[in-house]
C-alpha cells in the first residue's frame, strides 16, 4: 500500500468525533478532523513513514500534493508535512521545491500549516540555498494577493539565529508595516513581532534598533512581541 494509501487507512474509524468538532471549531477549518491528539497522530504516522521509502523525486511529491490537494480530513494535511519534513527526503529541499511549498501556503491559508511549513521546509531551502531563494522570498514578502505569502516571507529565518540574514529580514518586515497592504491584518503584525522577538534572542541590539527606526509604522502588537523578553 502506498503512503497515500495507508494514512487514509490509518485514520479511517479512528479518532473522537467530539475532540475532532472542537479541533474543527478553534482553528475554523473547512476541512473536518478526525479528532486525534497531535502525539496520537505522530505515533500513527511514525511506522506508515518508516516502512515506505520514495526513491524519486517526483513520486515524493506527487504523495504529498495528492495528500495535500484531495484531504478530506486536515490530518492529511499534517501527514502530507510530516512527509514533507521527513529526514530521508532532505536532500530534495532546494530550490526546486518552492513551487510545491507555495502551493501549499496559499492553499493552506491558516496558520497551523503555513507556519510549519515556513519555519521548516522553507526555512531551510532558504539557508541551504541563499543566493537562489532569497530574491523570492523578497517577492513573496510584496505579495498582492495572500498575507500568508507575506507571513511566510517574515517567518522563514525564525530558526536561523546567528546565520539570519539580517538585510533579508529587515527588507521583508519593512515591506509589511503597518500602513503597507496587509500590515493591518493581525497575522502579519503578529508575525512581525515574532521574527523581532526571535531574532532578538541572537541580536538585541539590532531589534531594539530596529523598533526605534520604524516606530511609528509598528503597530502596538508587533512593538510588544519584539521587545517582550527585552529589558
Amino acid at each position: 500500500m502506498t503512503y497515500v494509501g495507508a494514512v487514509r487507512a490509518a485514520l479511517a474509524g479512528v479518532g473522537d468525533p467530539a475532540r475532532a468538532a472542537q479541533q474543527q471549531a478553534y482553528m475554523k477549518s473547512a476541512l473536518p478532523y478526525v479528532g486525534l491528539t497531535a502525539p496520537q497522530l505522530r505515533s500513527l504516522l511514525r511506522p506508515l513513514l518508516a516502512e515506505e521509502r520514495f526513491i524519486d523525486r517526483g513520486s515524493w511529491e506527487a504523495a504529498v500534493l495528492e495528500l495535500w490537494d484531495d484531504a478530506t480530513h486536515r490530518e492529511e494535511w499534517y501527514a502530507a508535512l510530516a512527509l514533507l519534513r521527513h529526514r530521508a527526503y532532505r536532500q530534495w529541499l532546494d530550490p526546486d521545491l518552492l513551487p510545491l511549498l507555495e502551493h501549499l501556503v496559499r492553499t493552506g491559508a491558516w496558520w497551523d500549516v503555513v507556519d510549519e511549513t515556513a519555519t521548516h521546509p522553507v526555512g531551510d531551502v532558504l539557508l541551504g540555498h541563499r543566493a537562489d531563494v532569497t530574491p523570492v522570498v523578497d517577492t513573496w514578502s510584496v505579495d498582492d494577493d495572500s498575507l500568508w505569502v507575506r507571513r511566510t516571507a517574515m517567518i522563514a529565518q525564525l530558526g536561523h539565529a546567528e546565520r539570519t540574514d539580517t538585510d533579508l529580514l529587515e527588507r521583508v518586515l519593512v515591506a509589511n508595516l503597518d500602513d503597507t497592504r496587509y500590515g493591518g491584518e493581525f497575522f502579519v503584525r503578529k508575525a512581525l513581532g515574532w521574527a523581532l522577538r526571535q531574532h532578538a534572542r541572537t541580536d538585541p541590539e539590532w531589534v531594539r534598533a530596529f523598533v526605534r527606526t520604524h516606530s511609528d509604522r509598528l503597530s502596538g502588537l508587533s512593538r510588544r512581541e519584539a521587545l517582550k523578553h527585552l529589558a
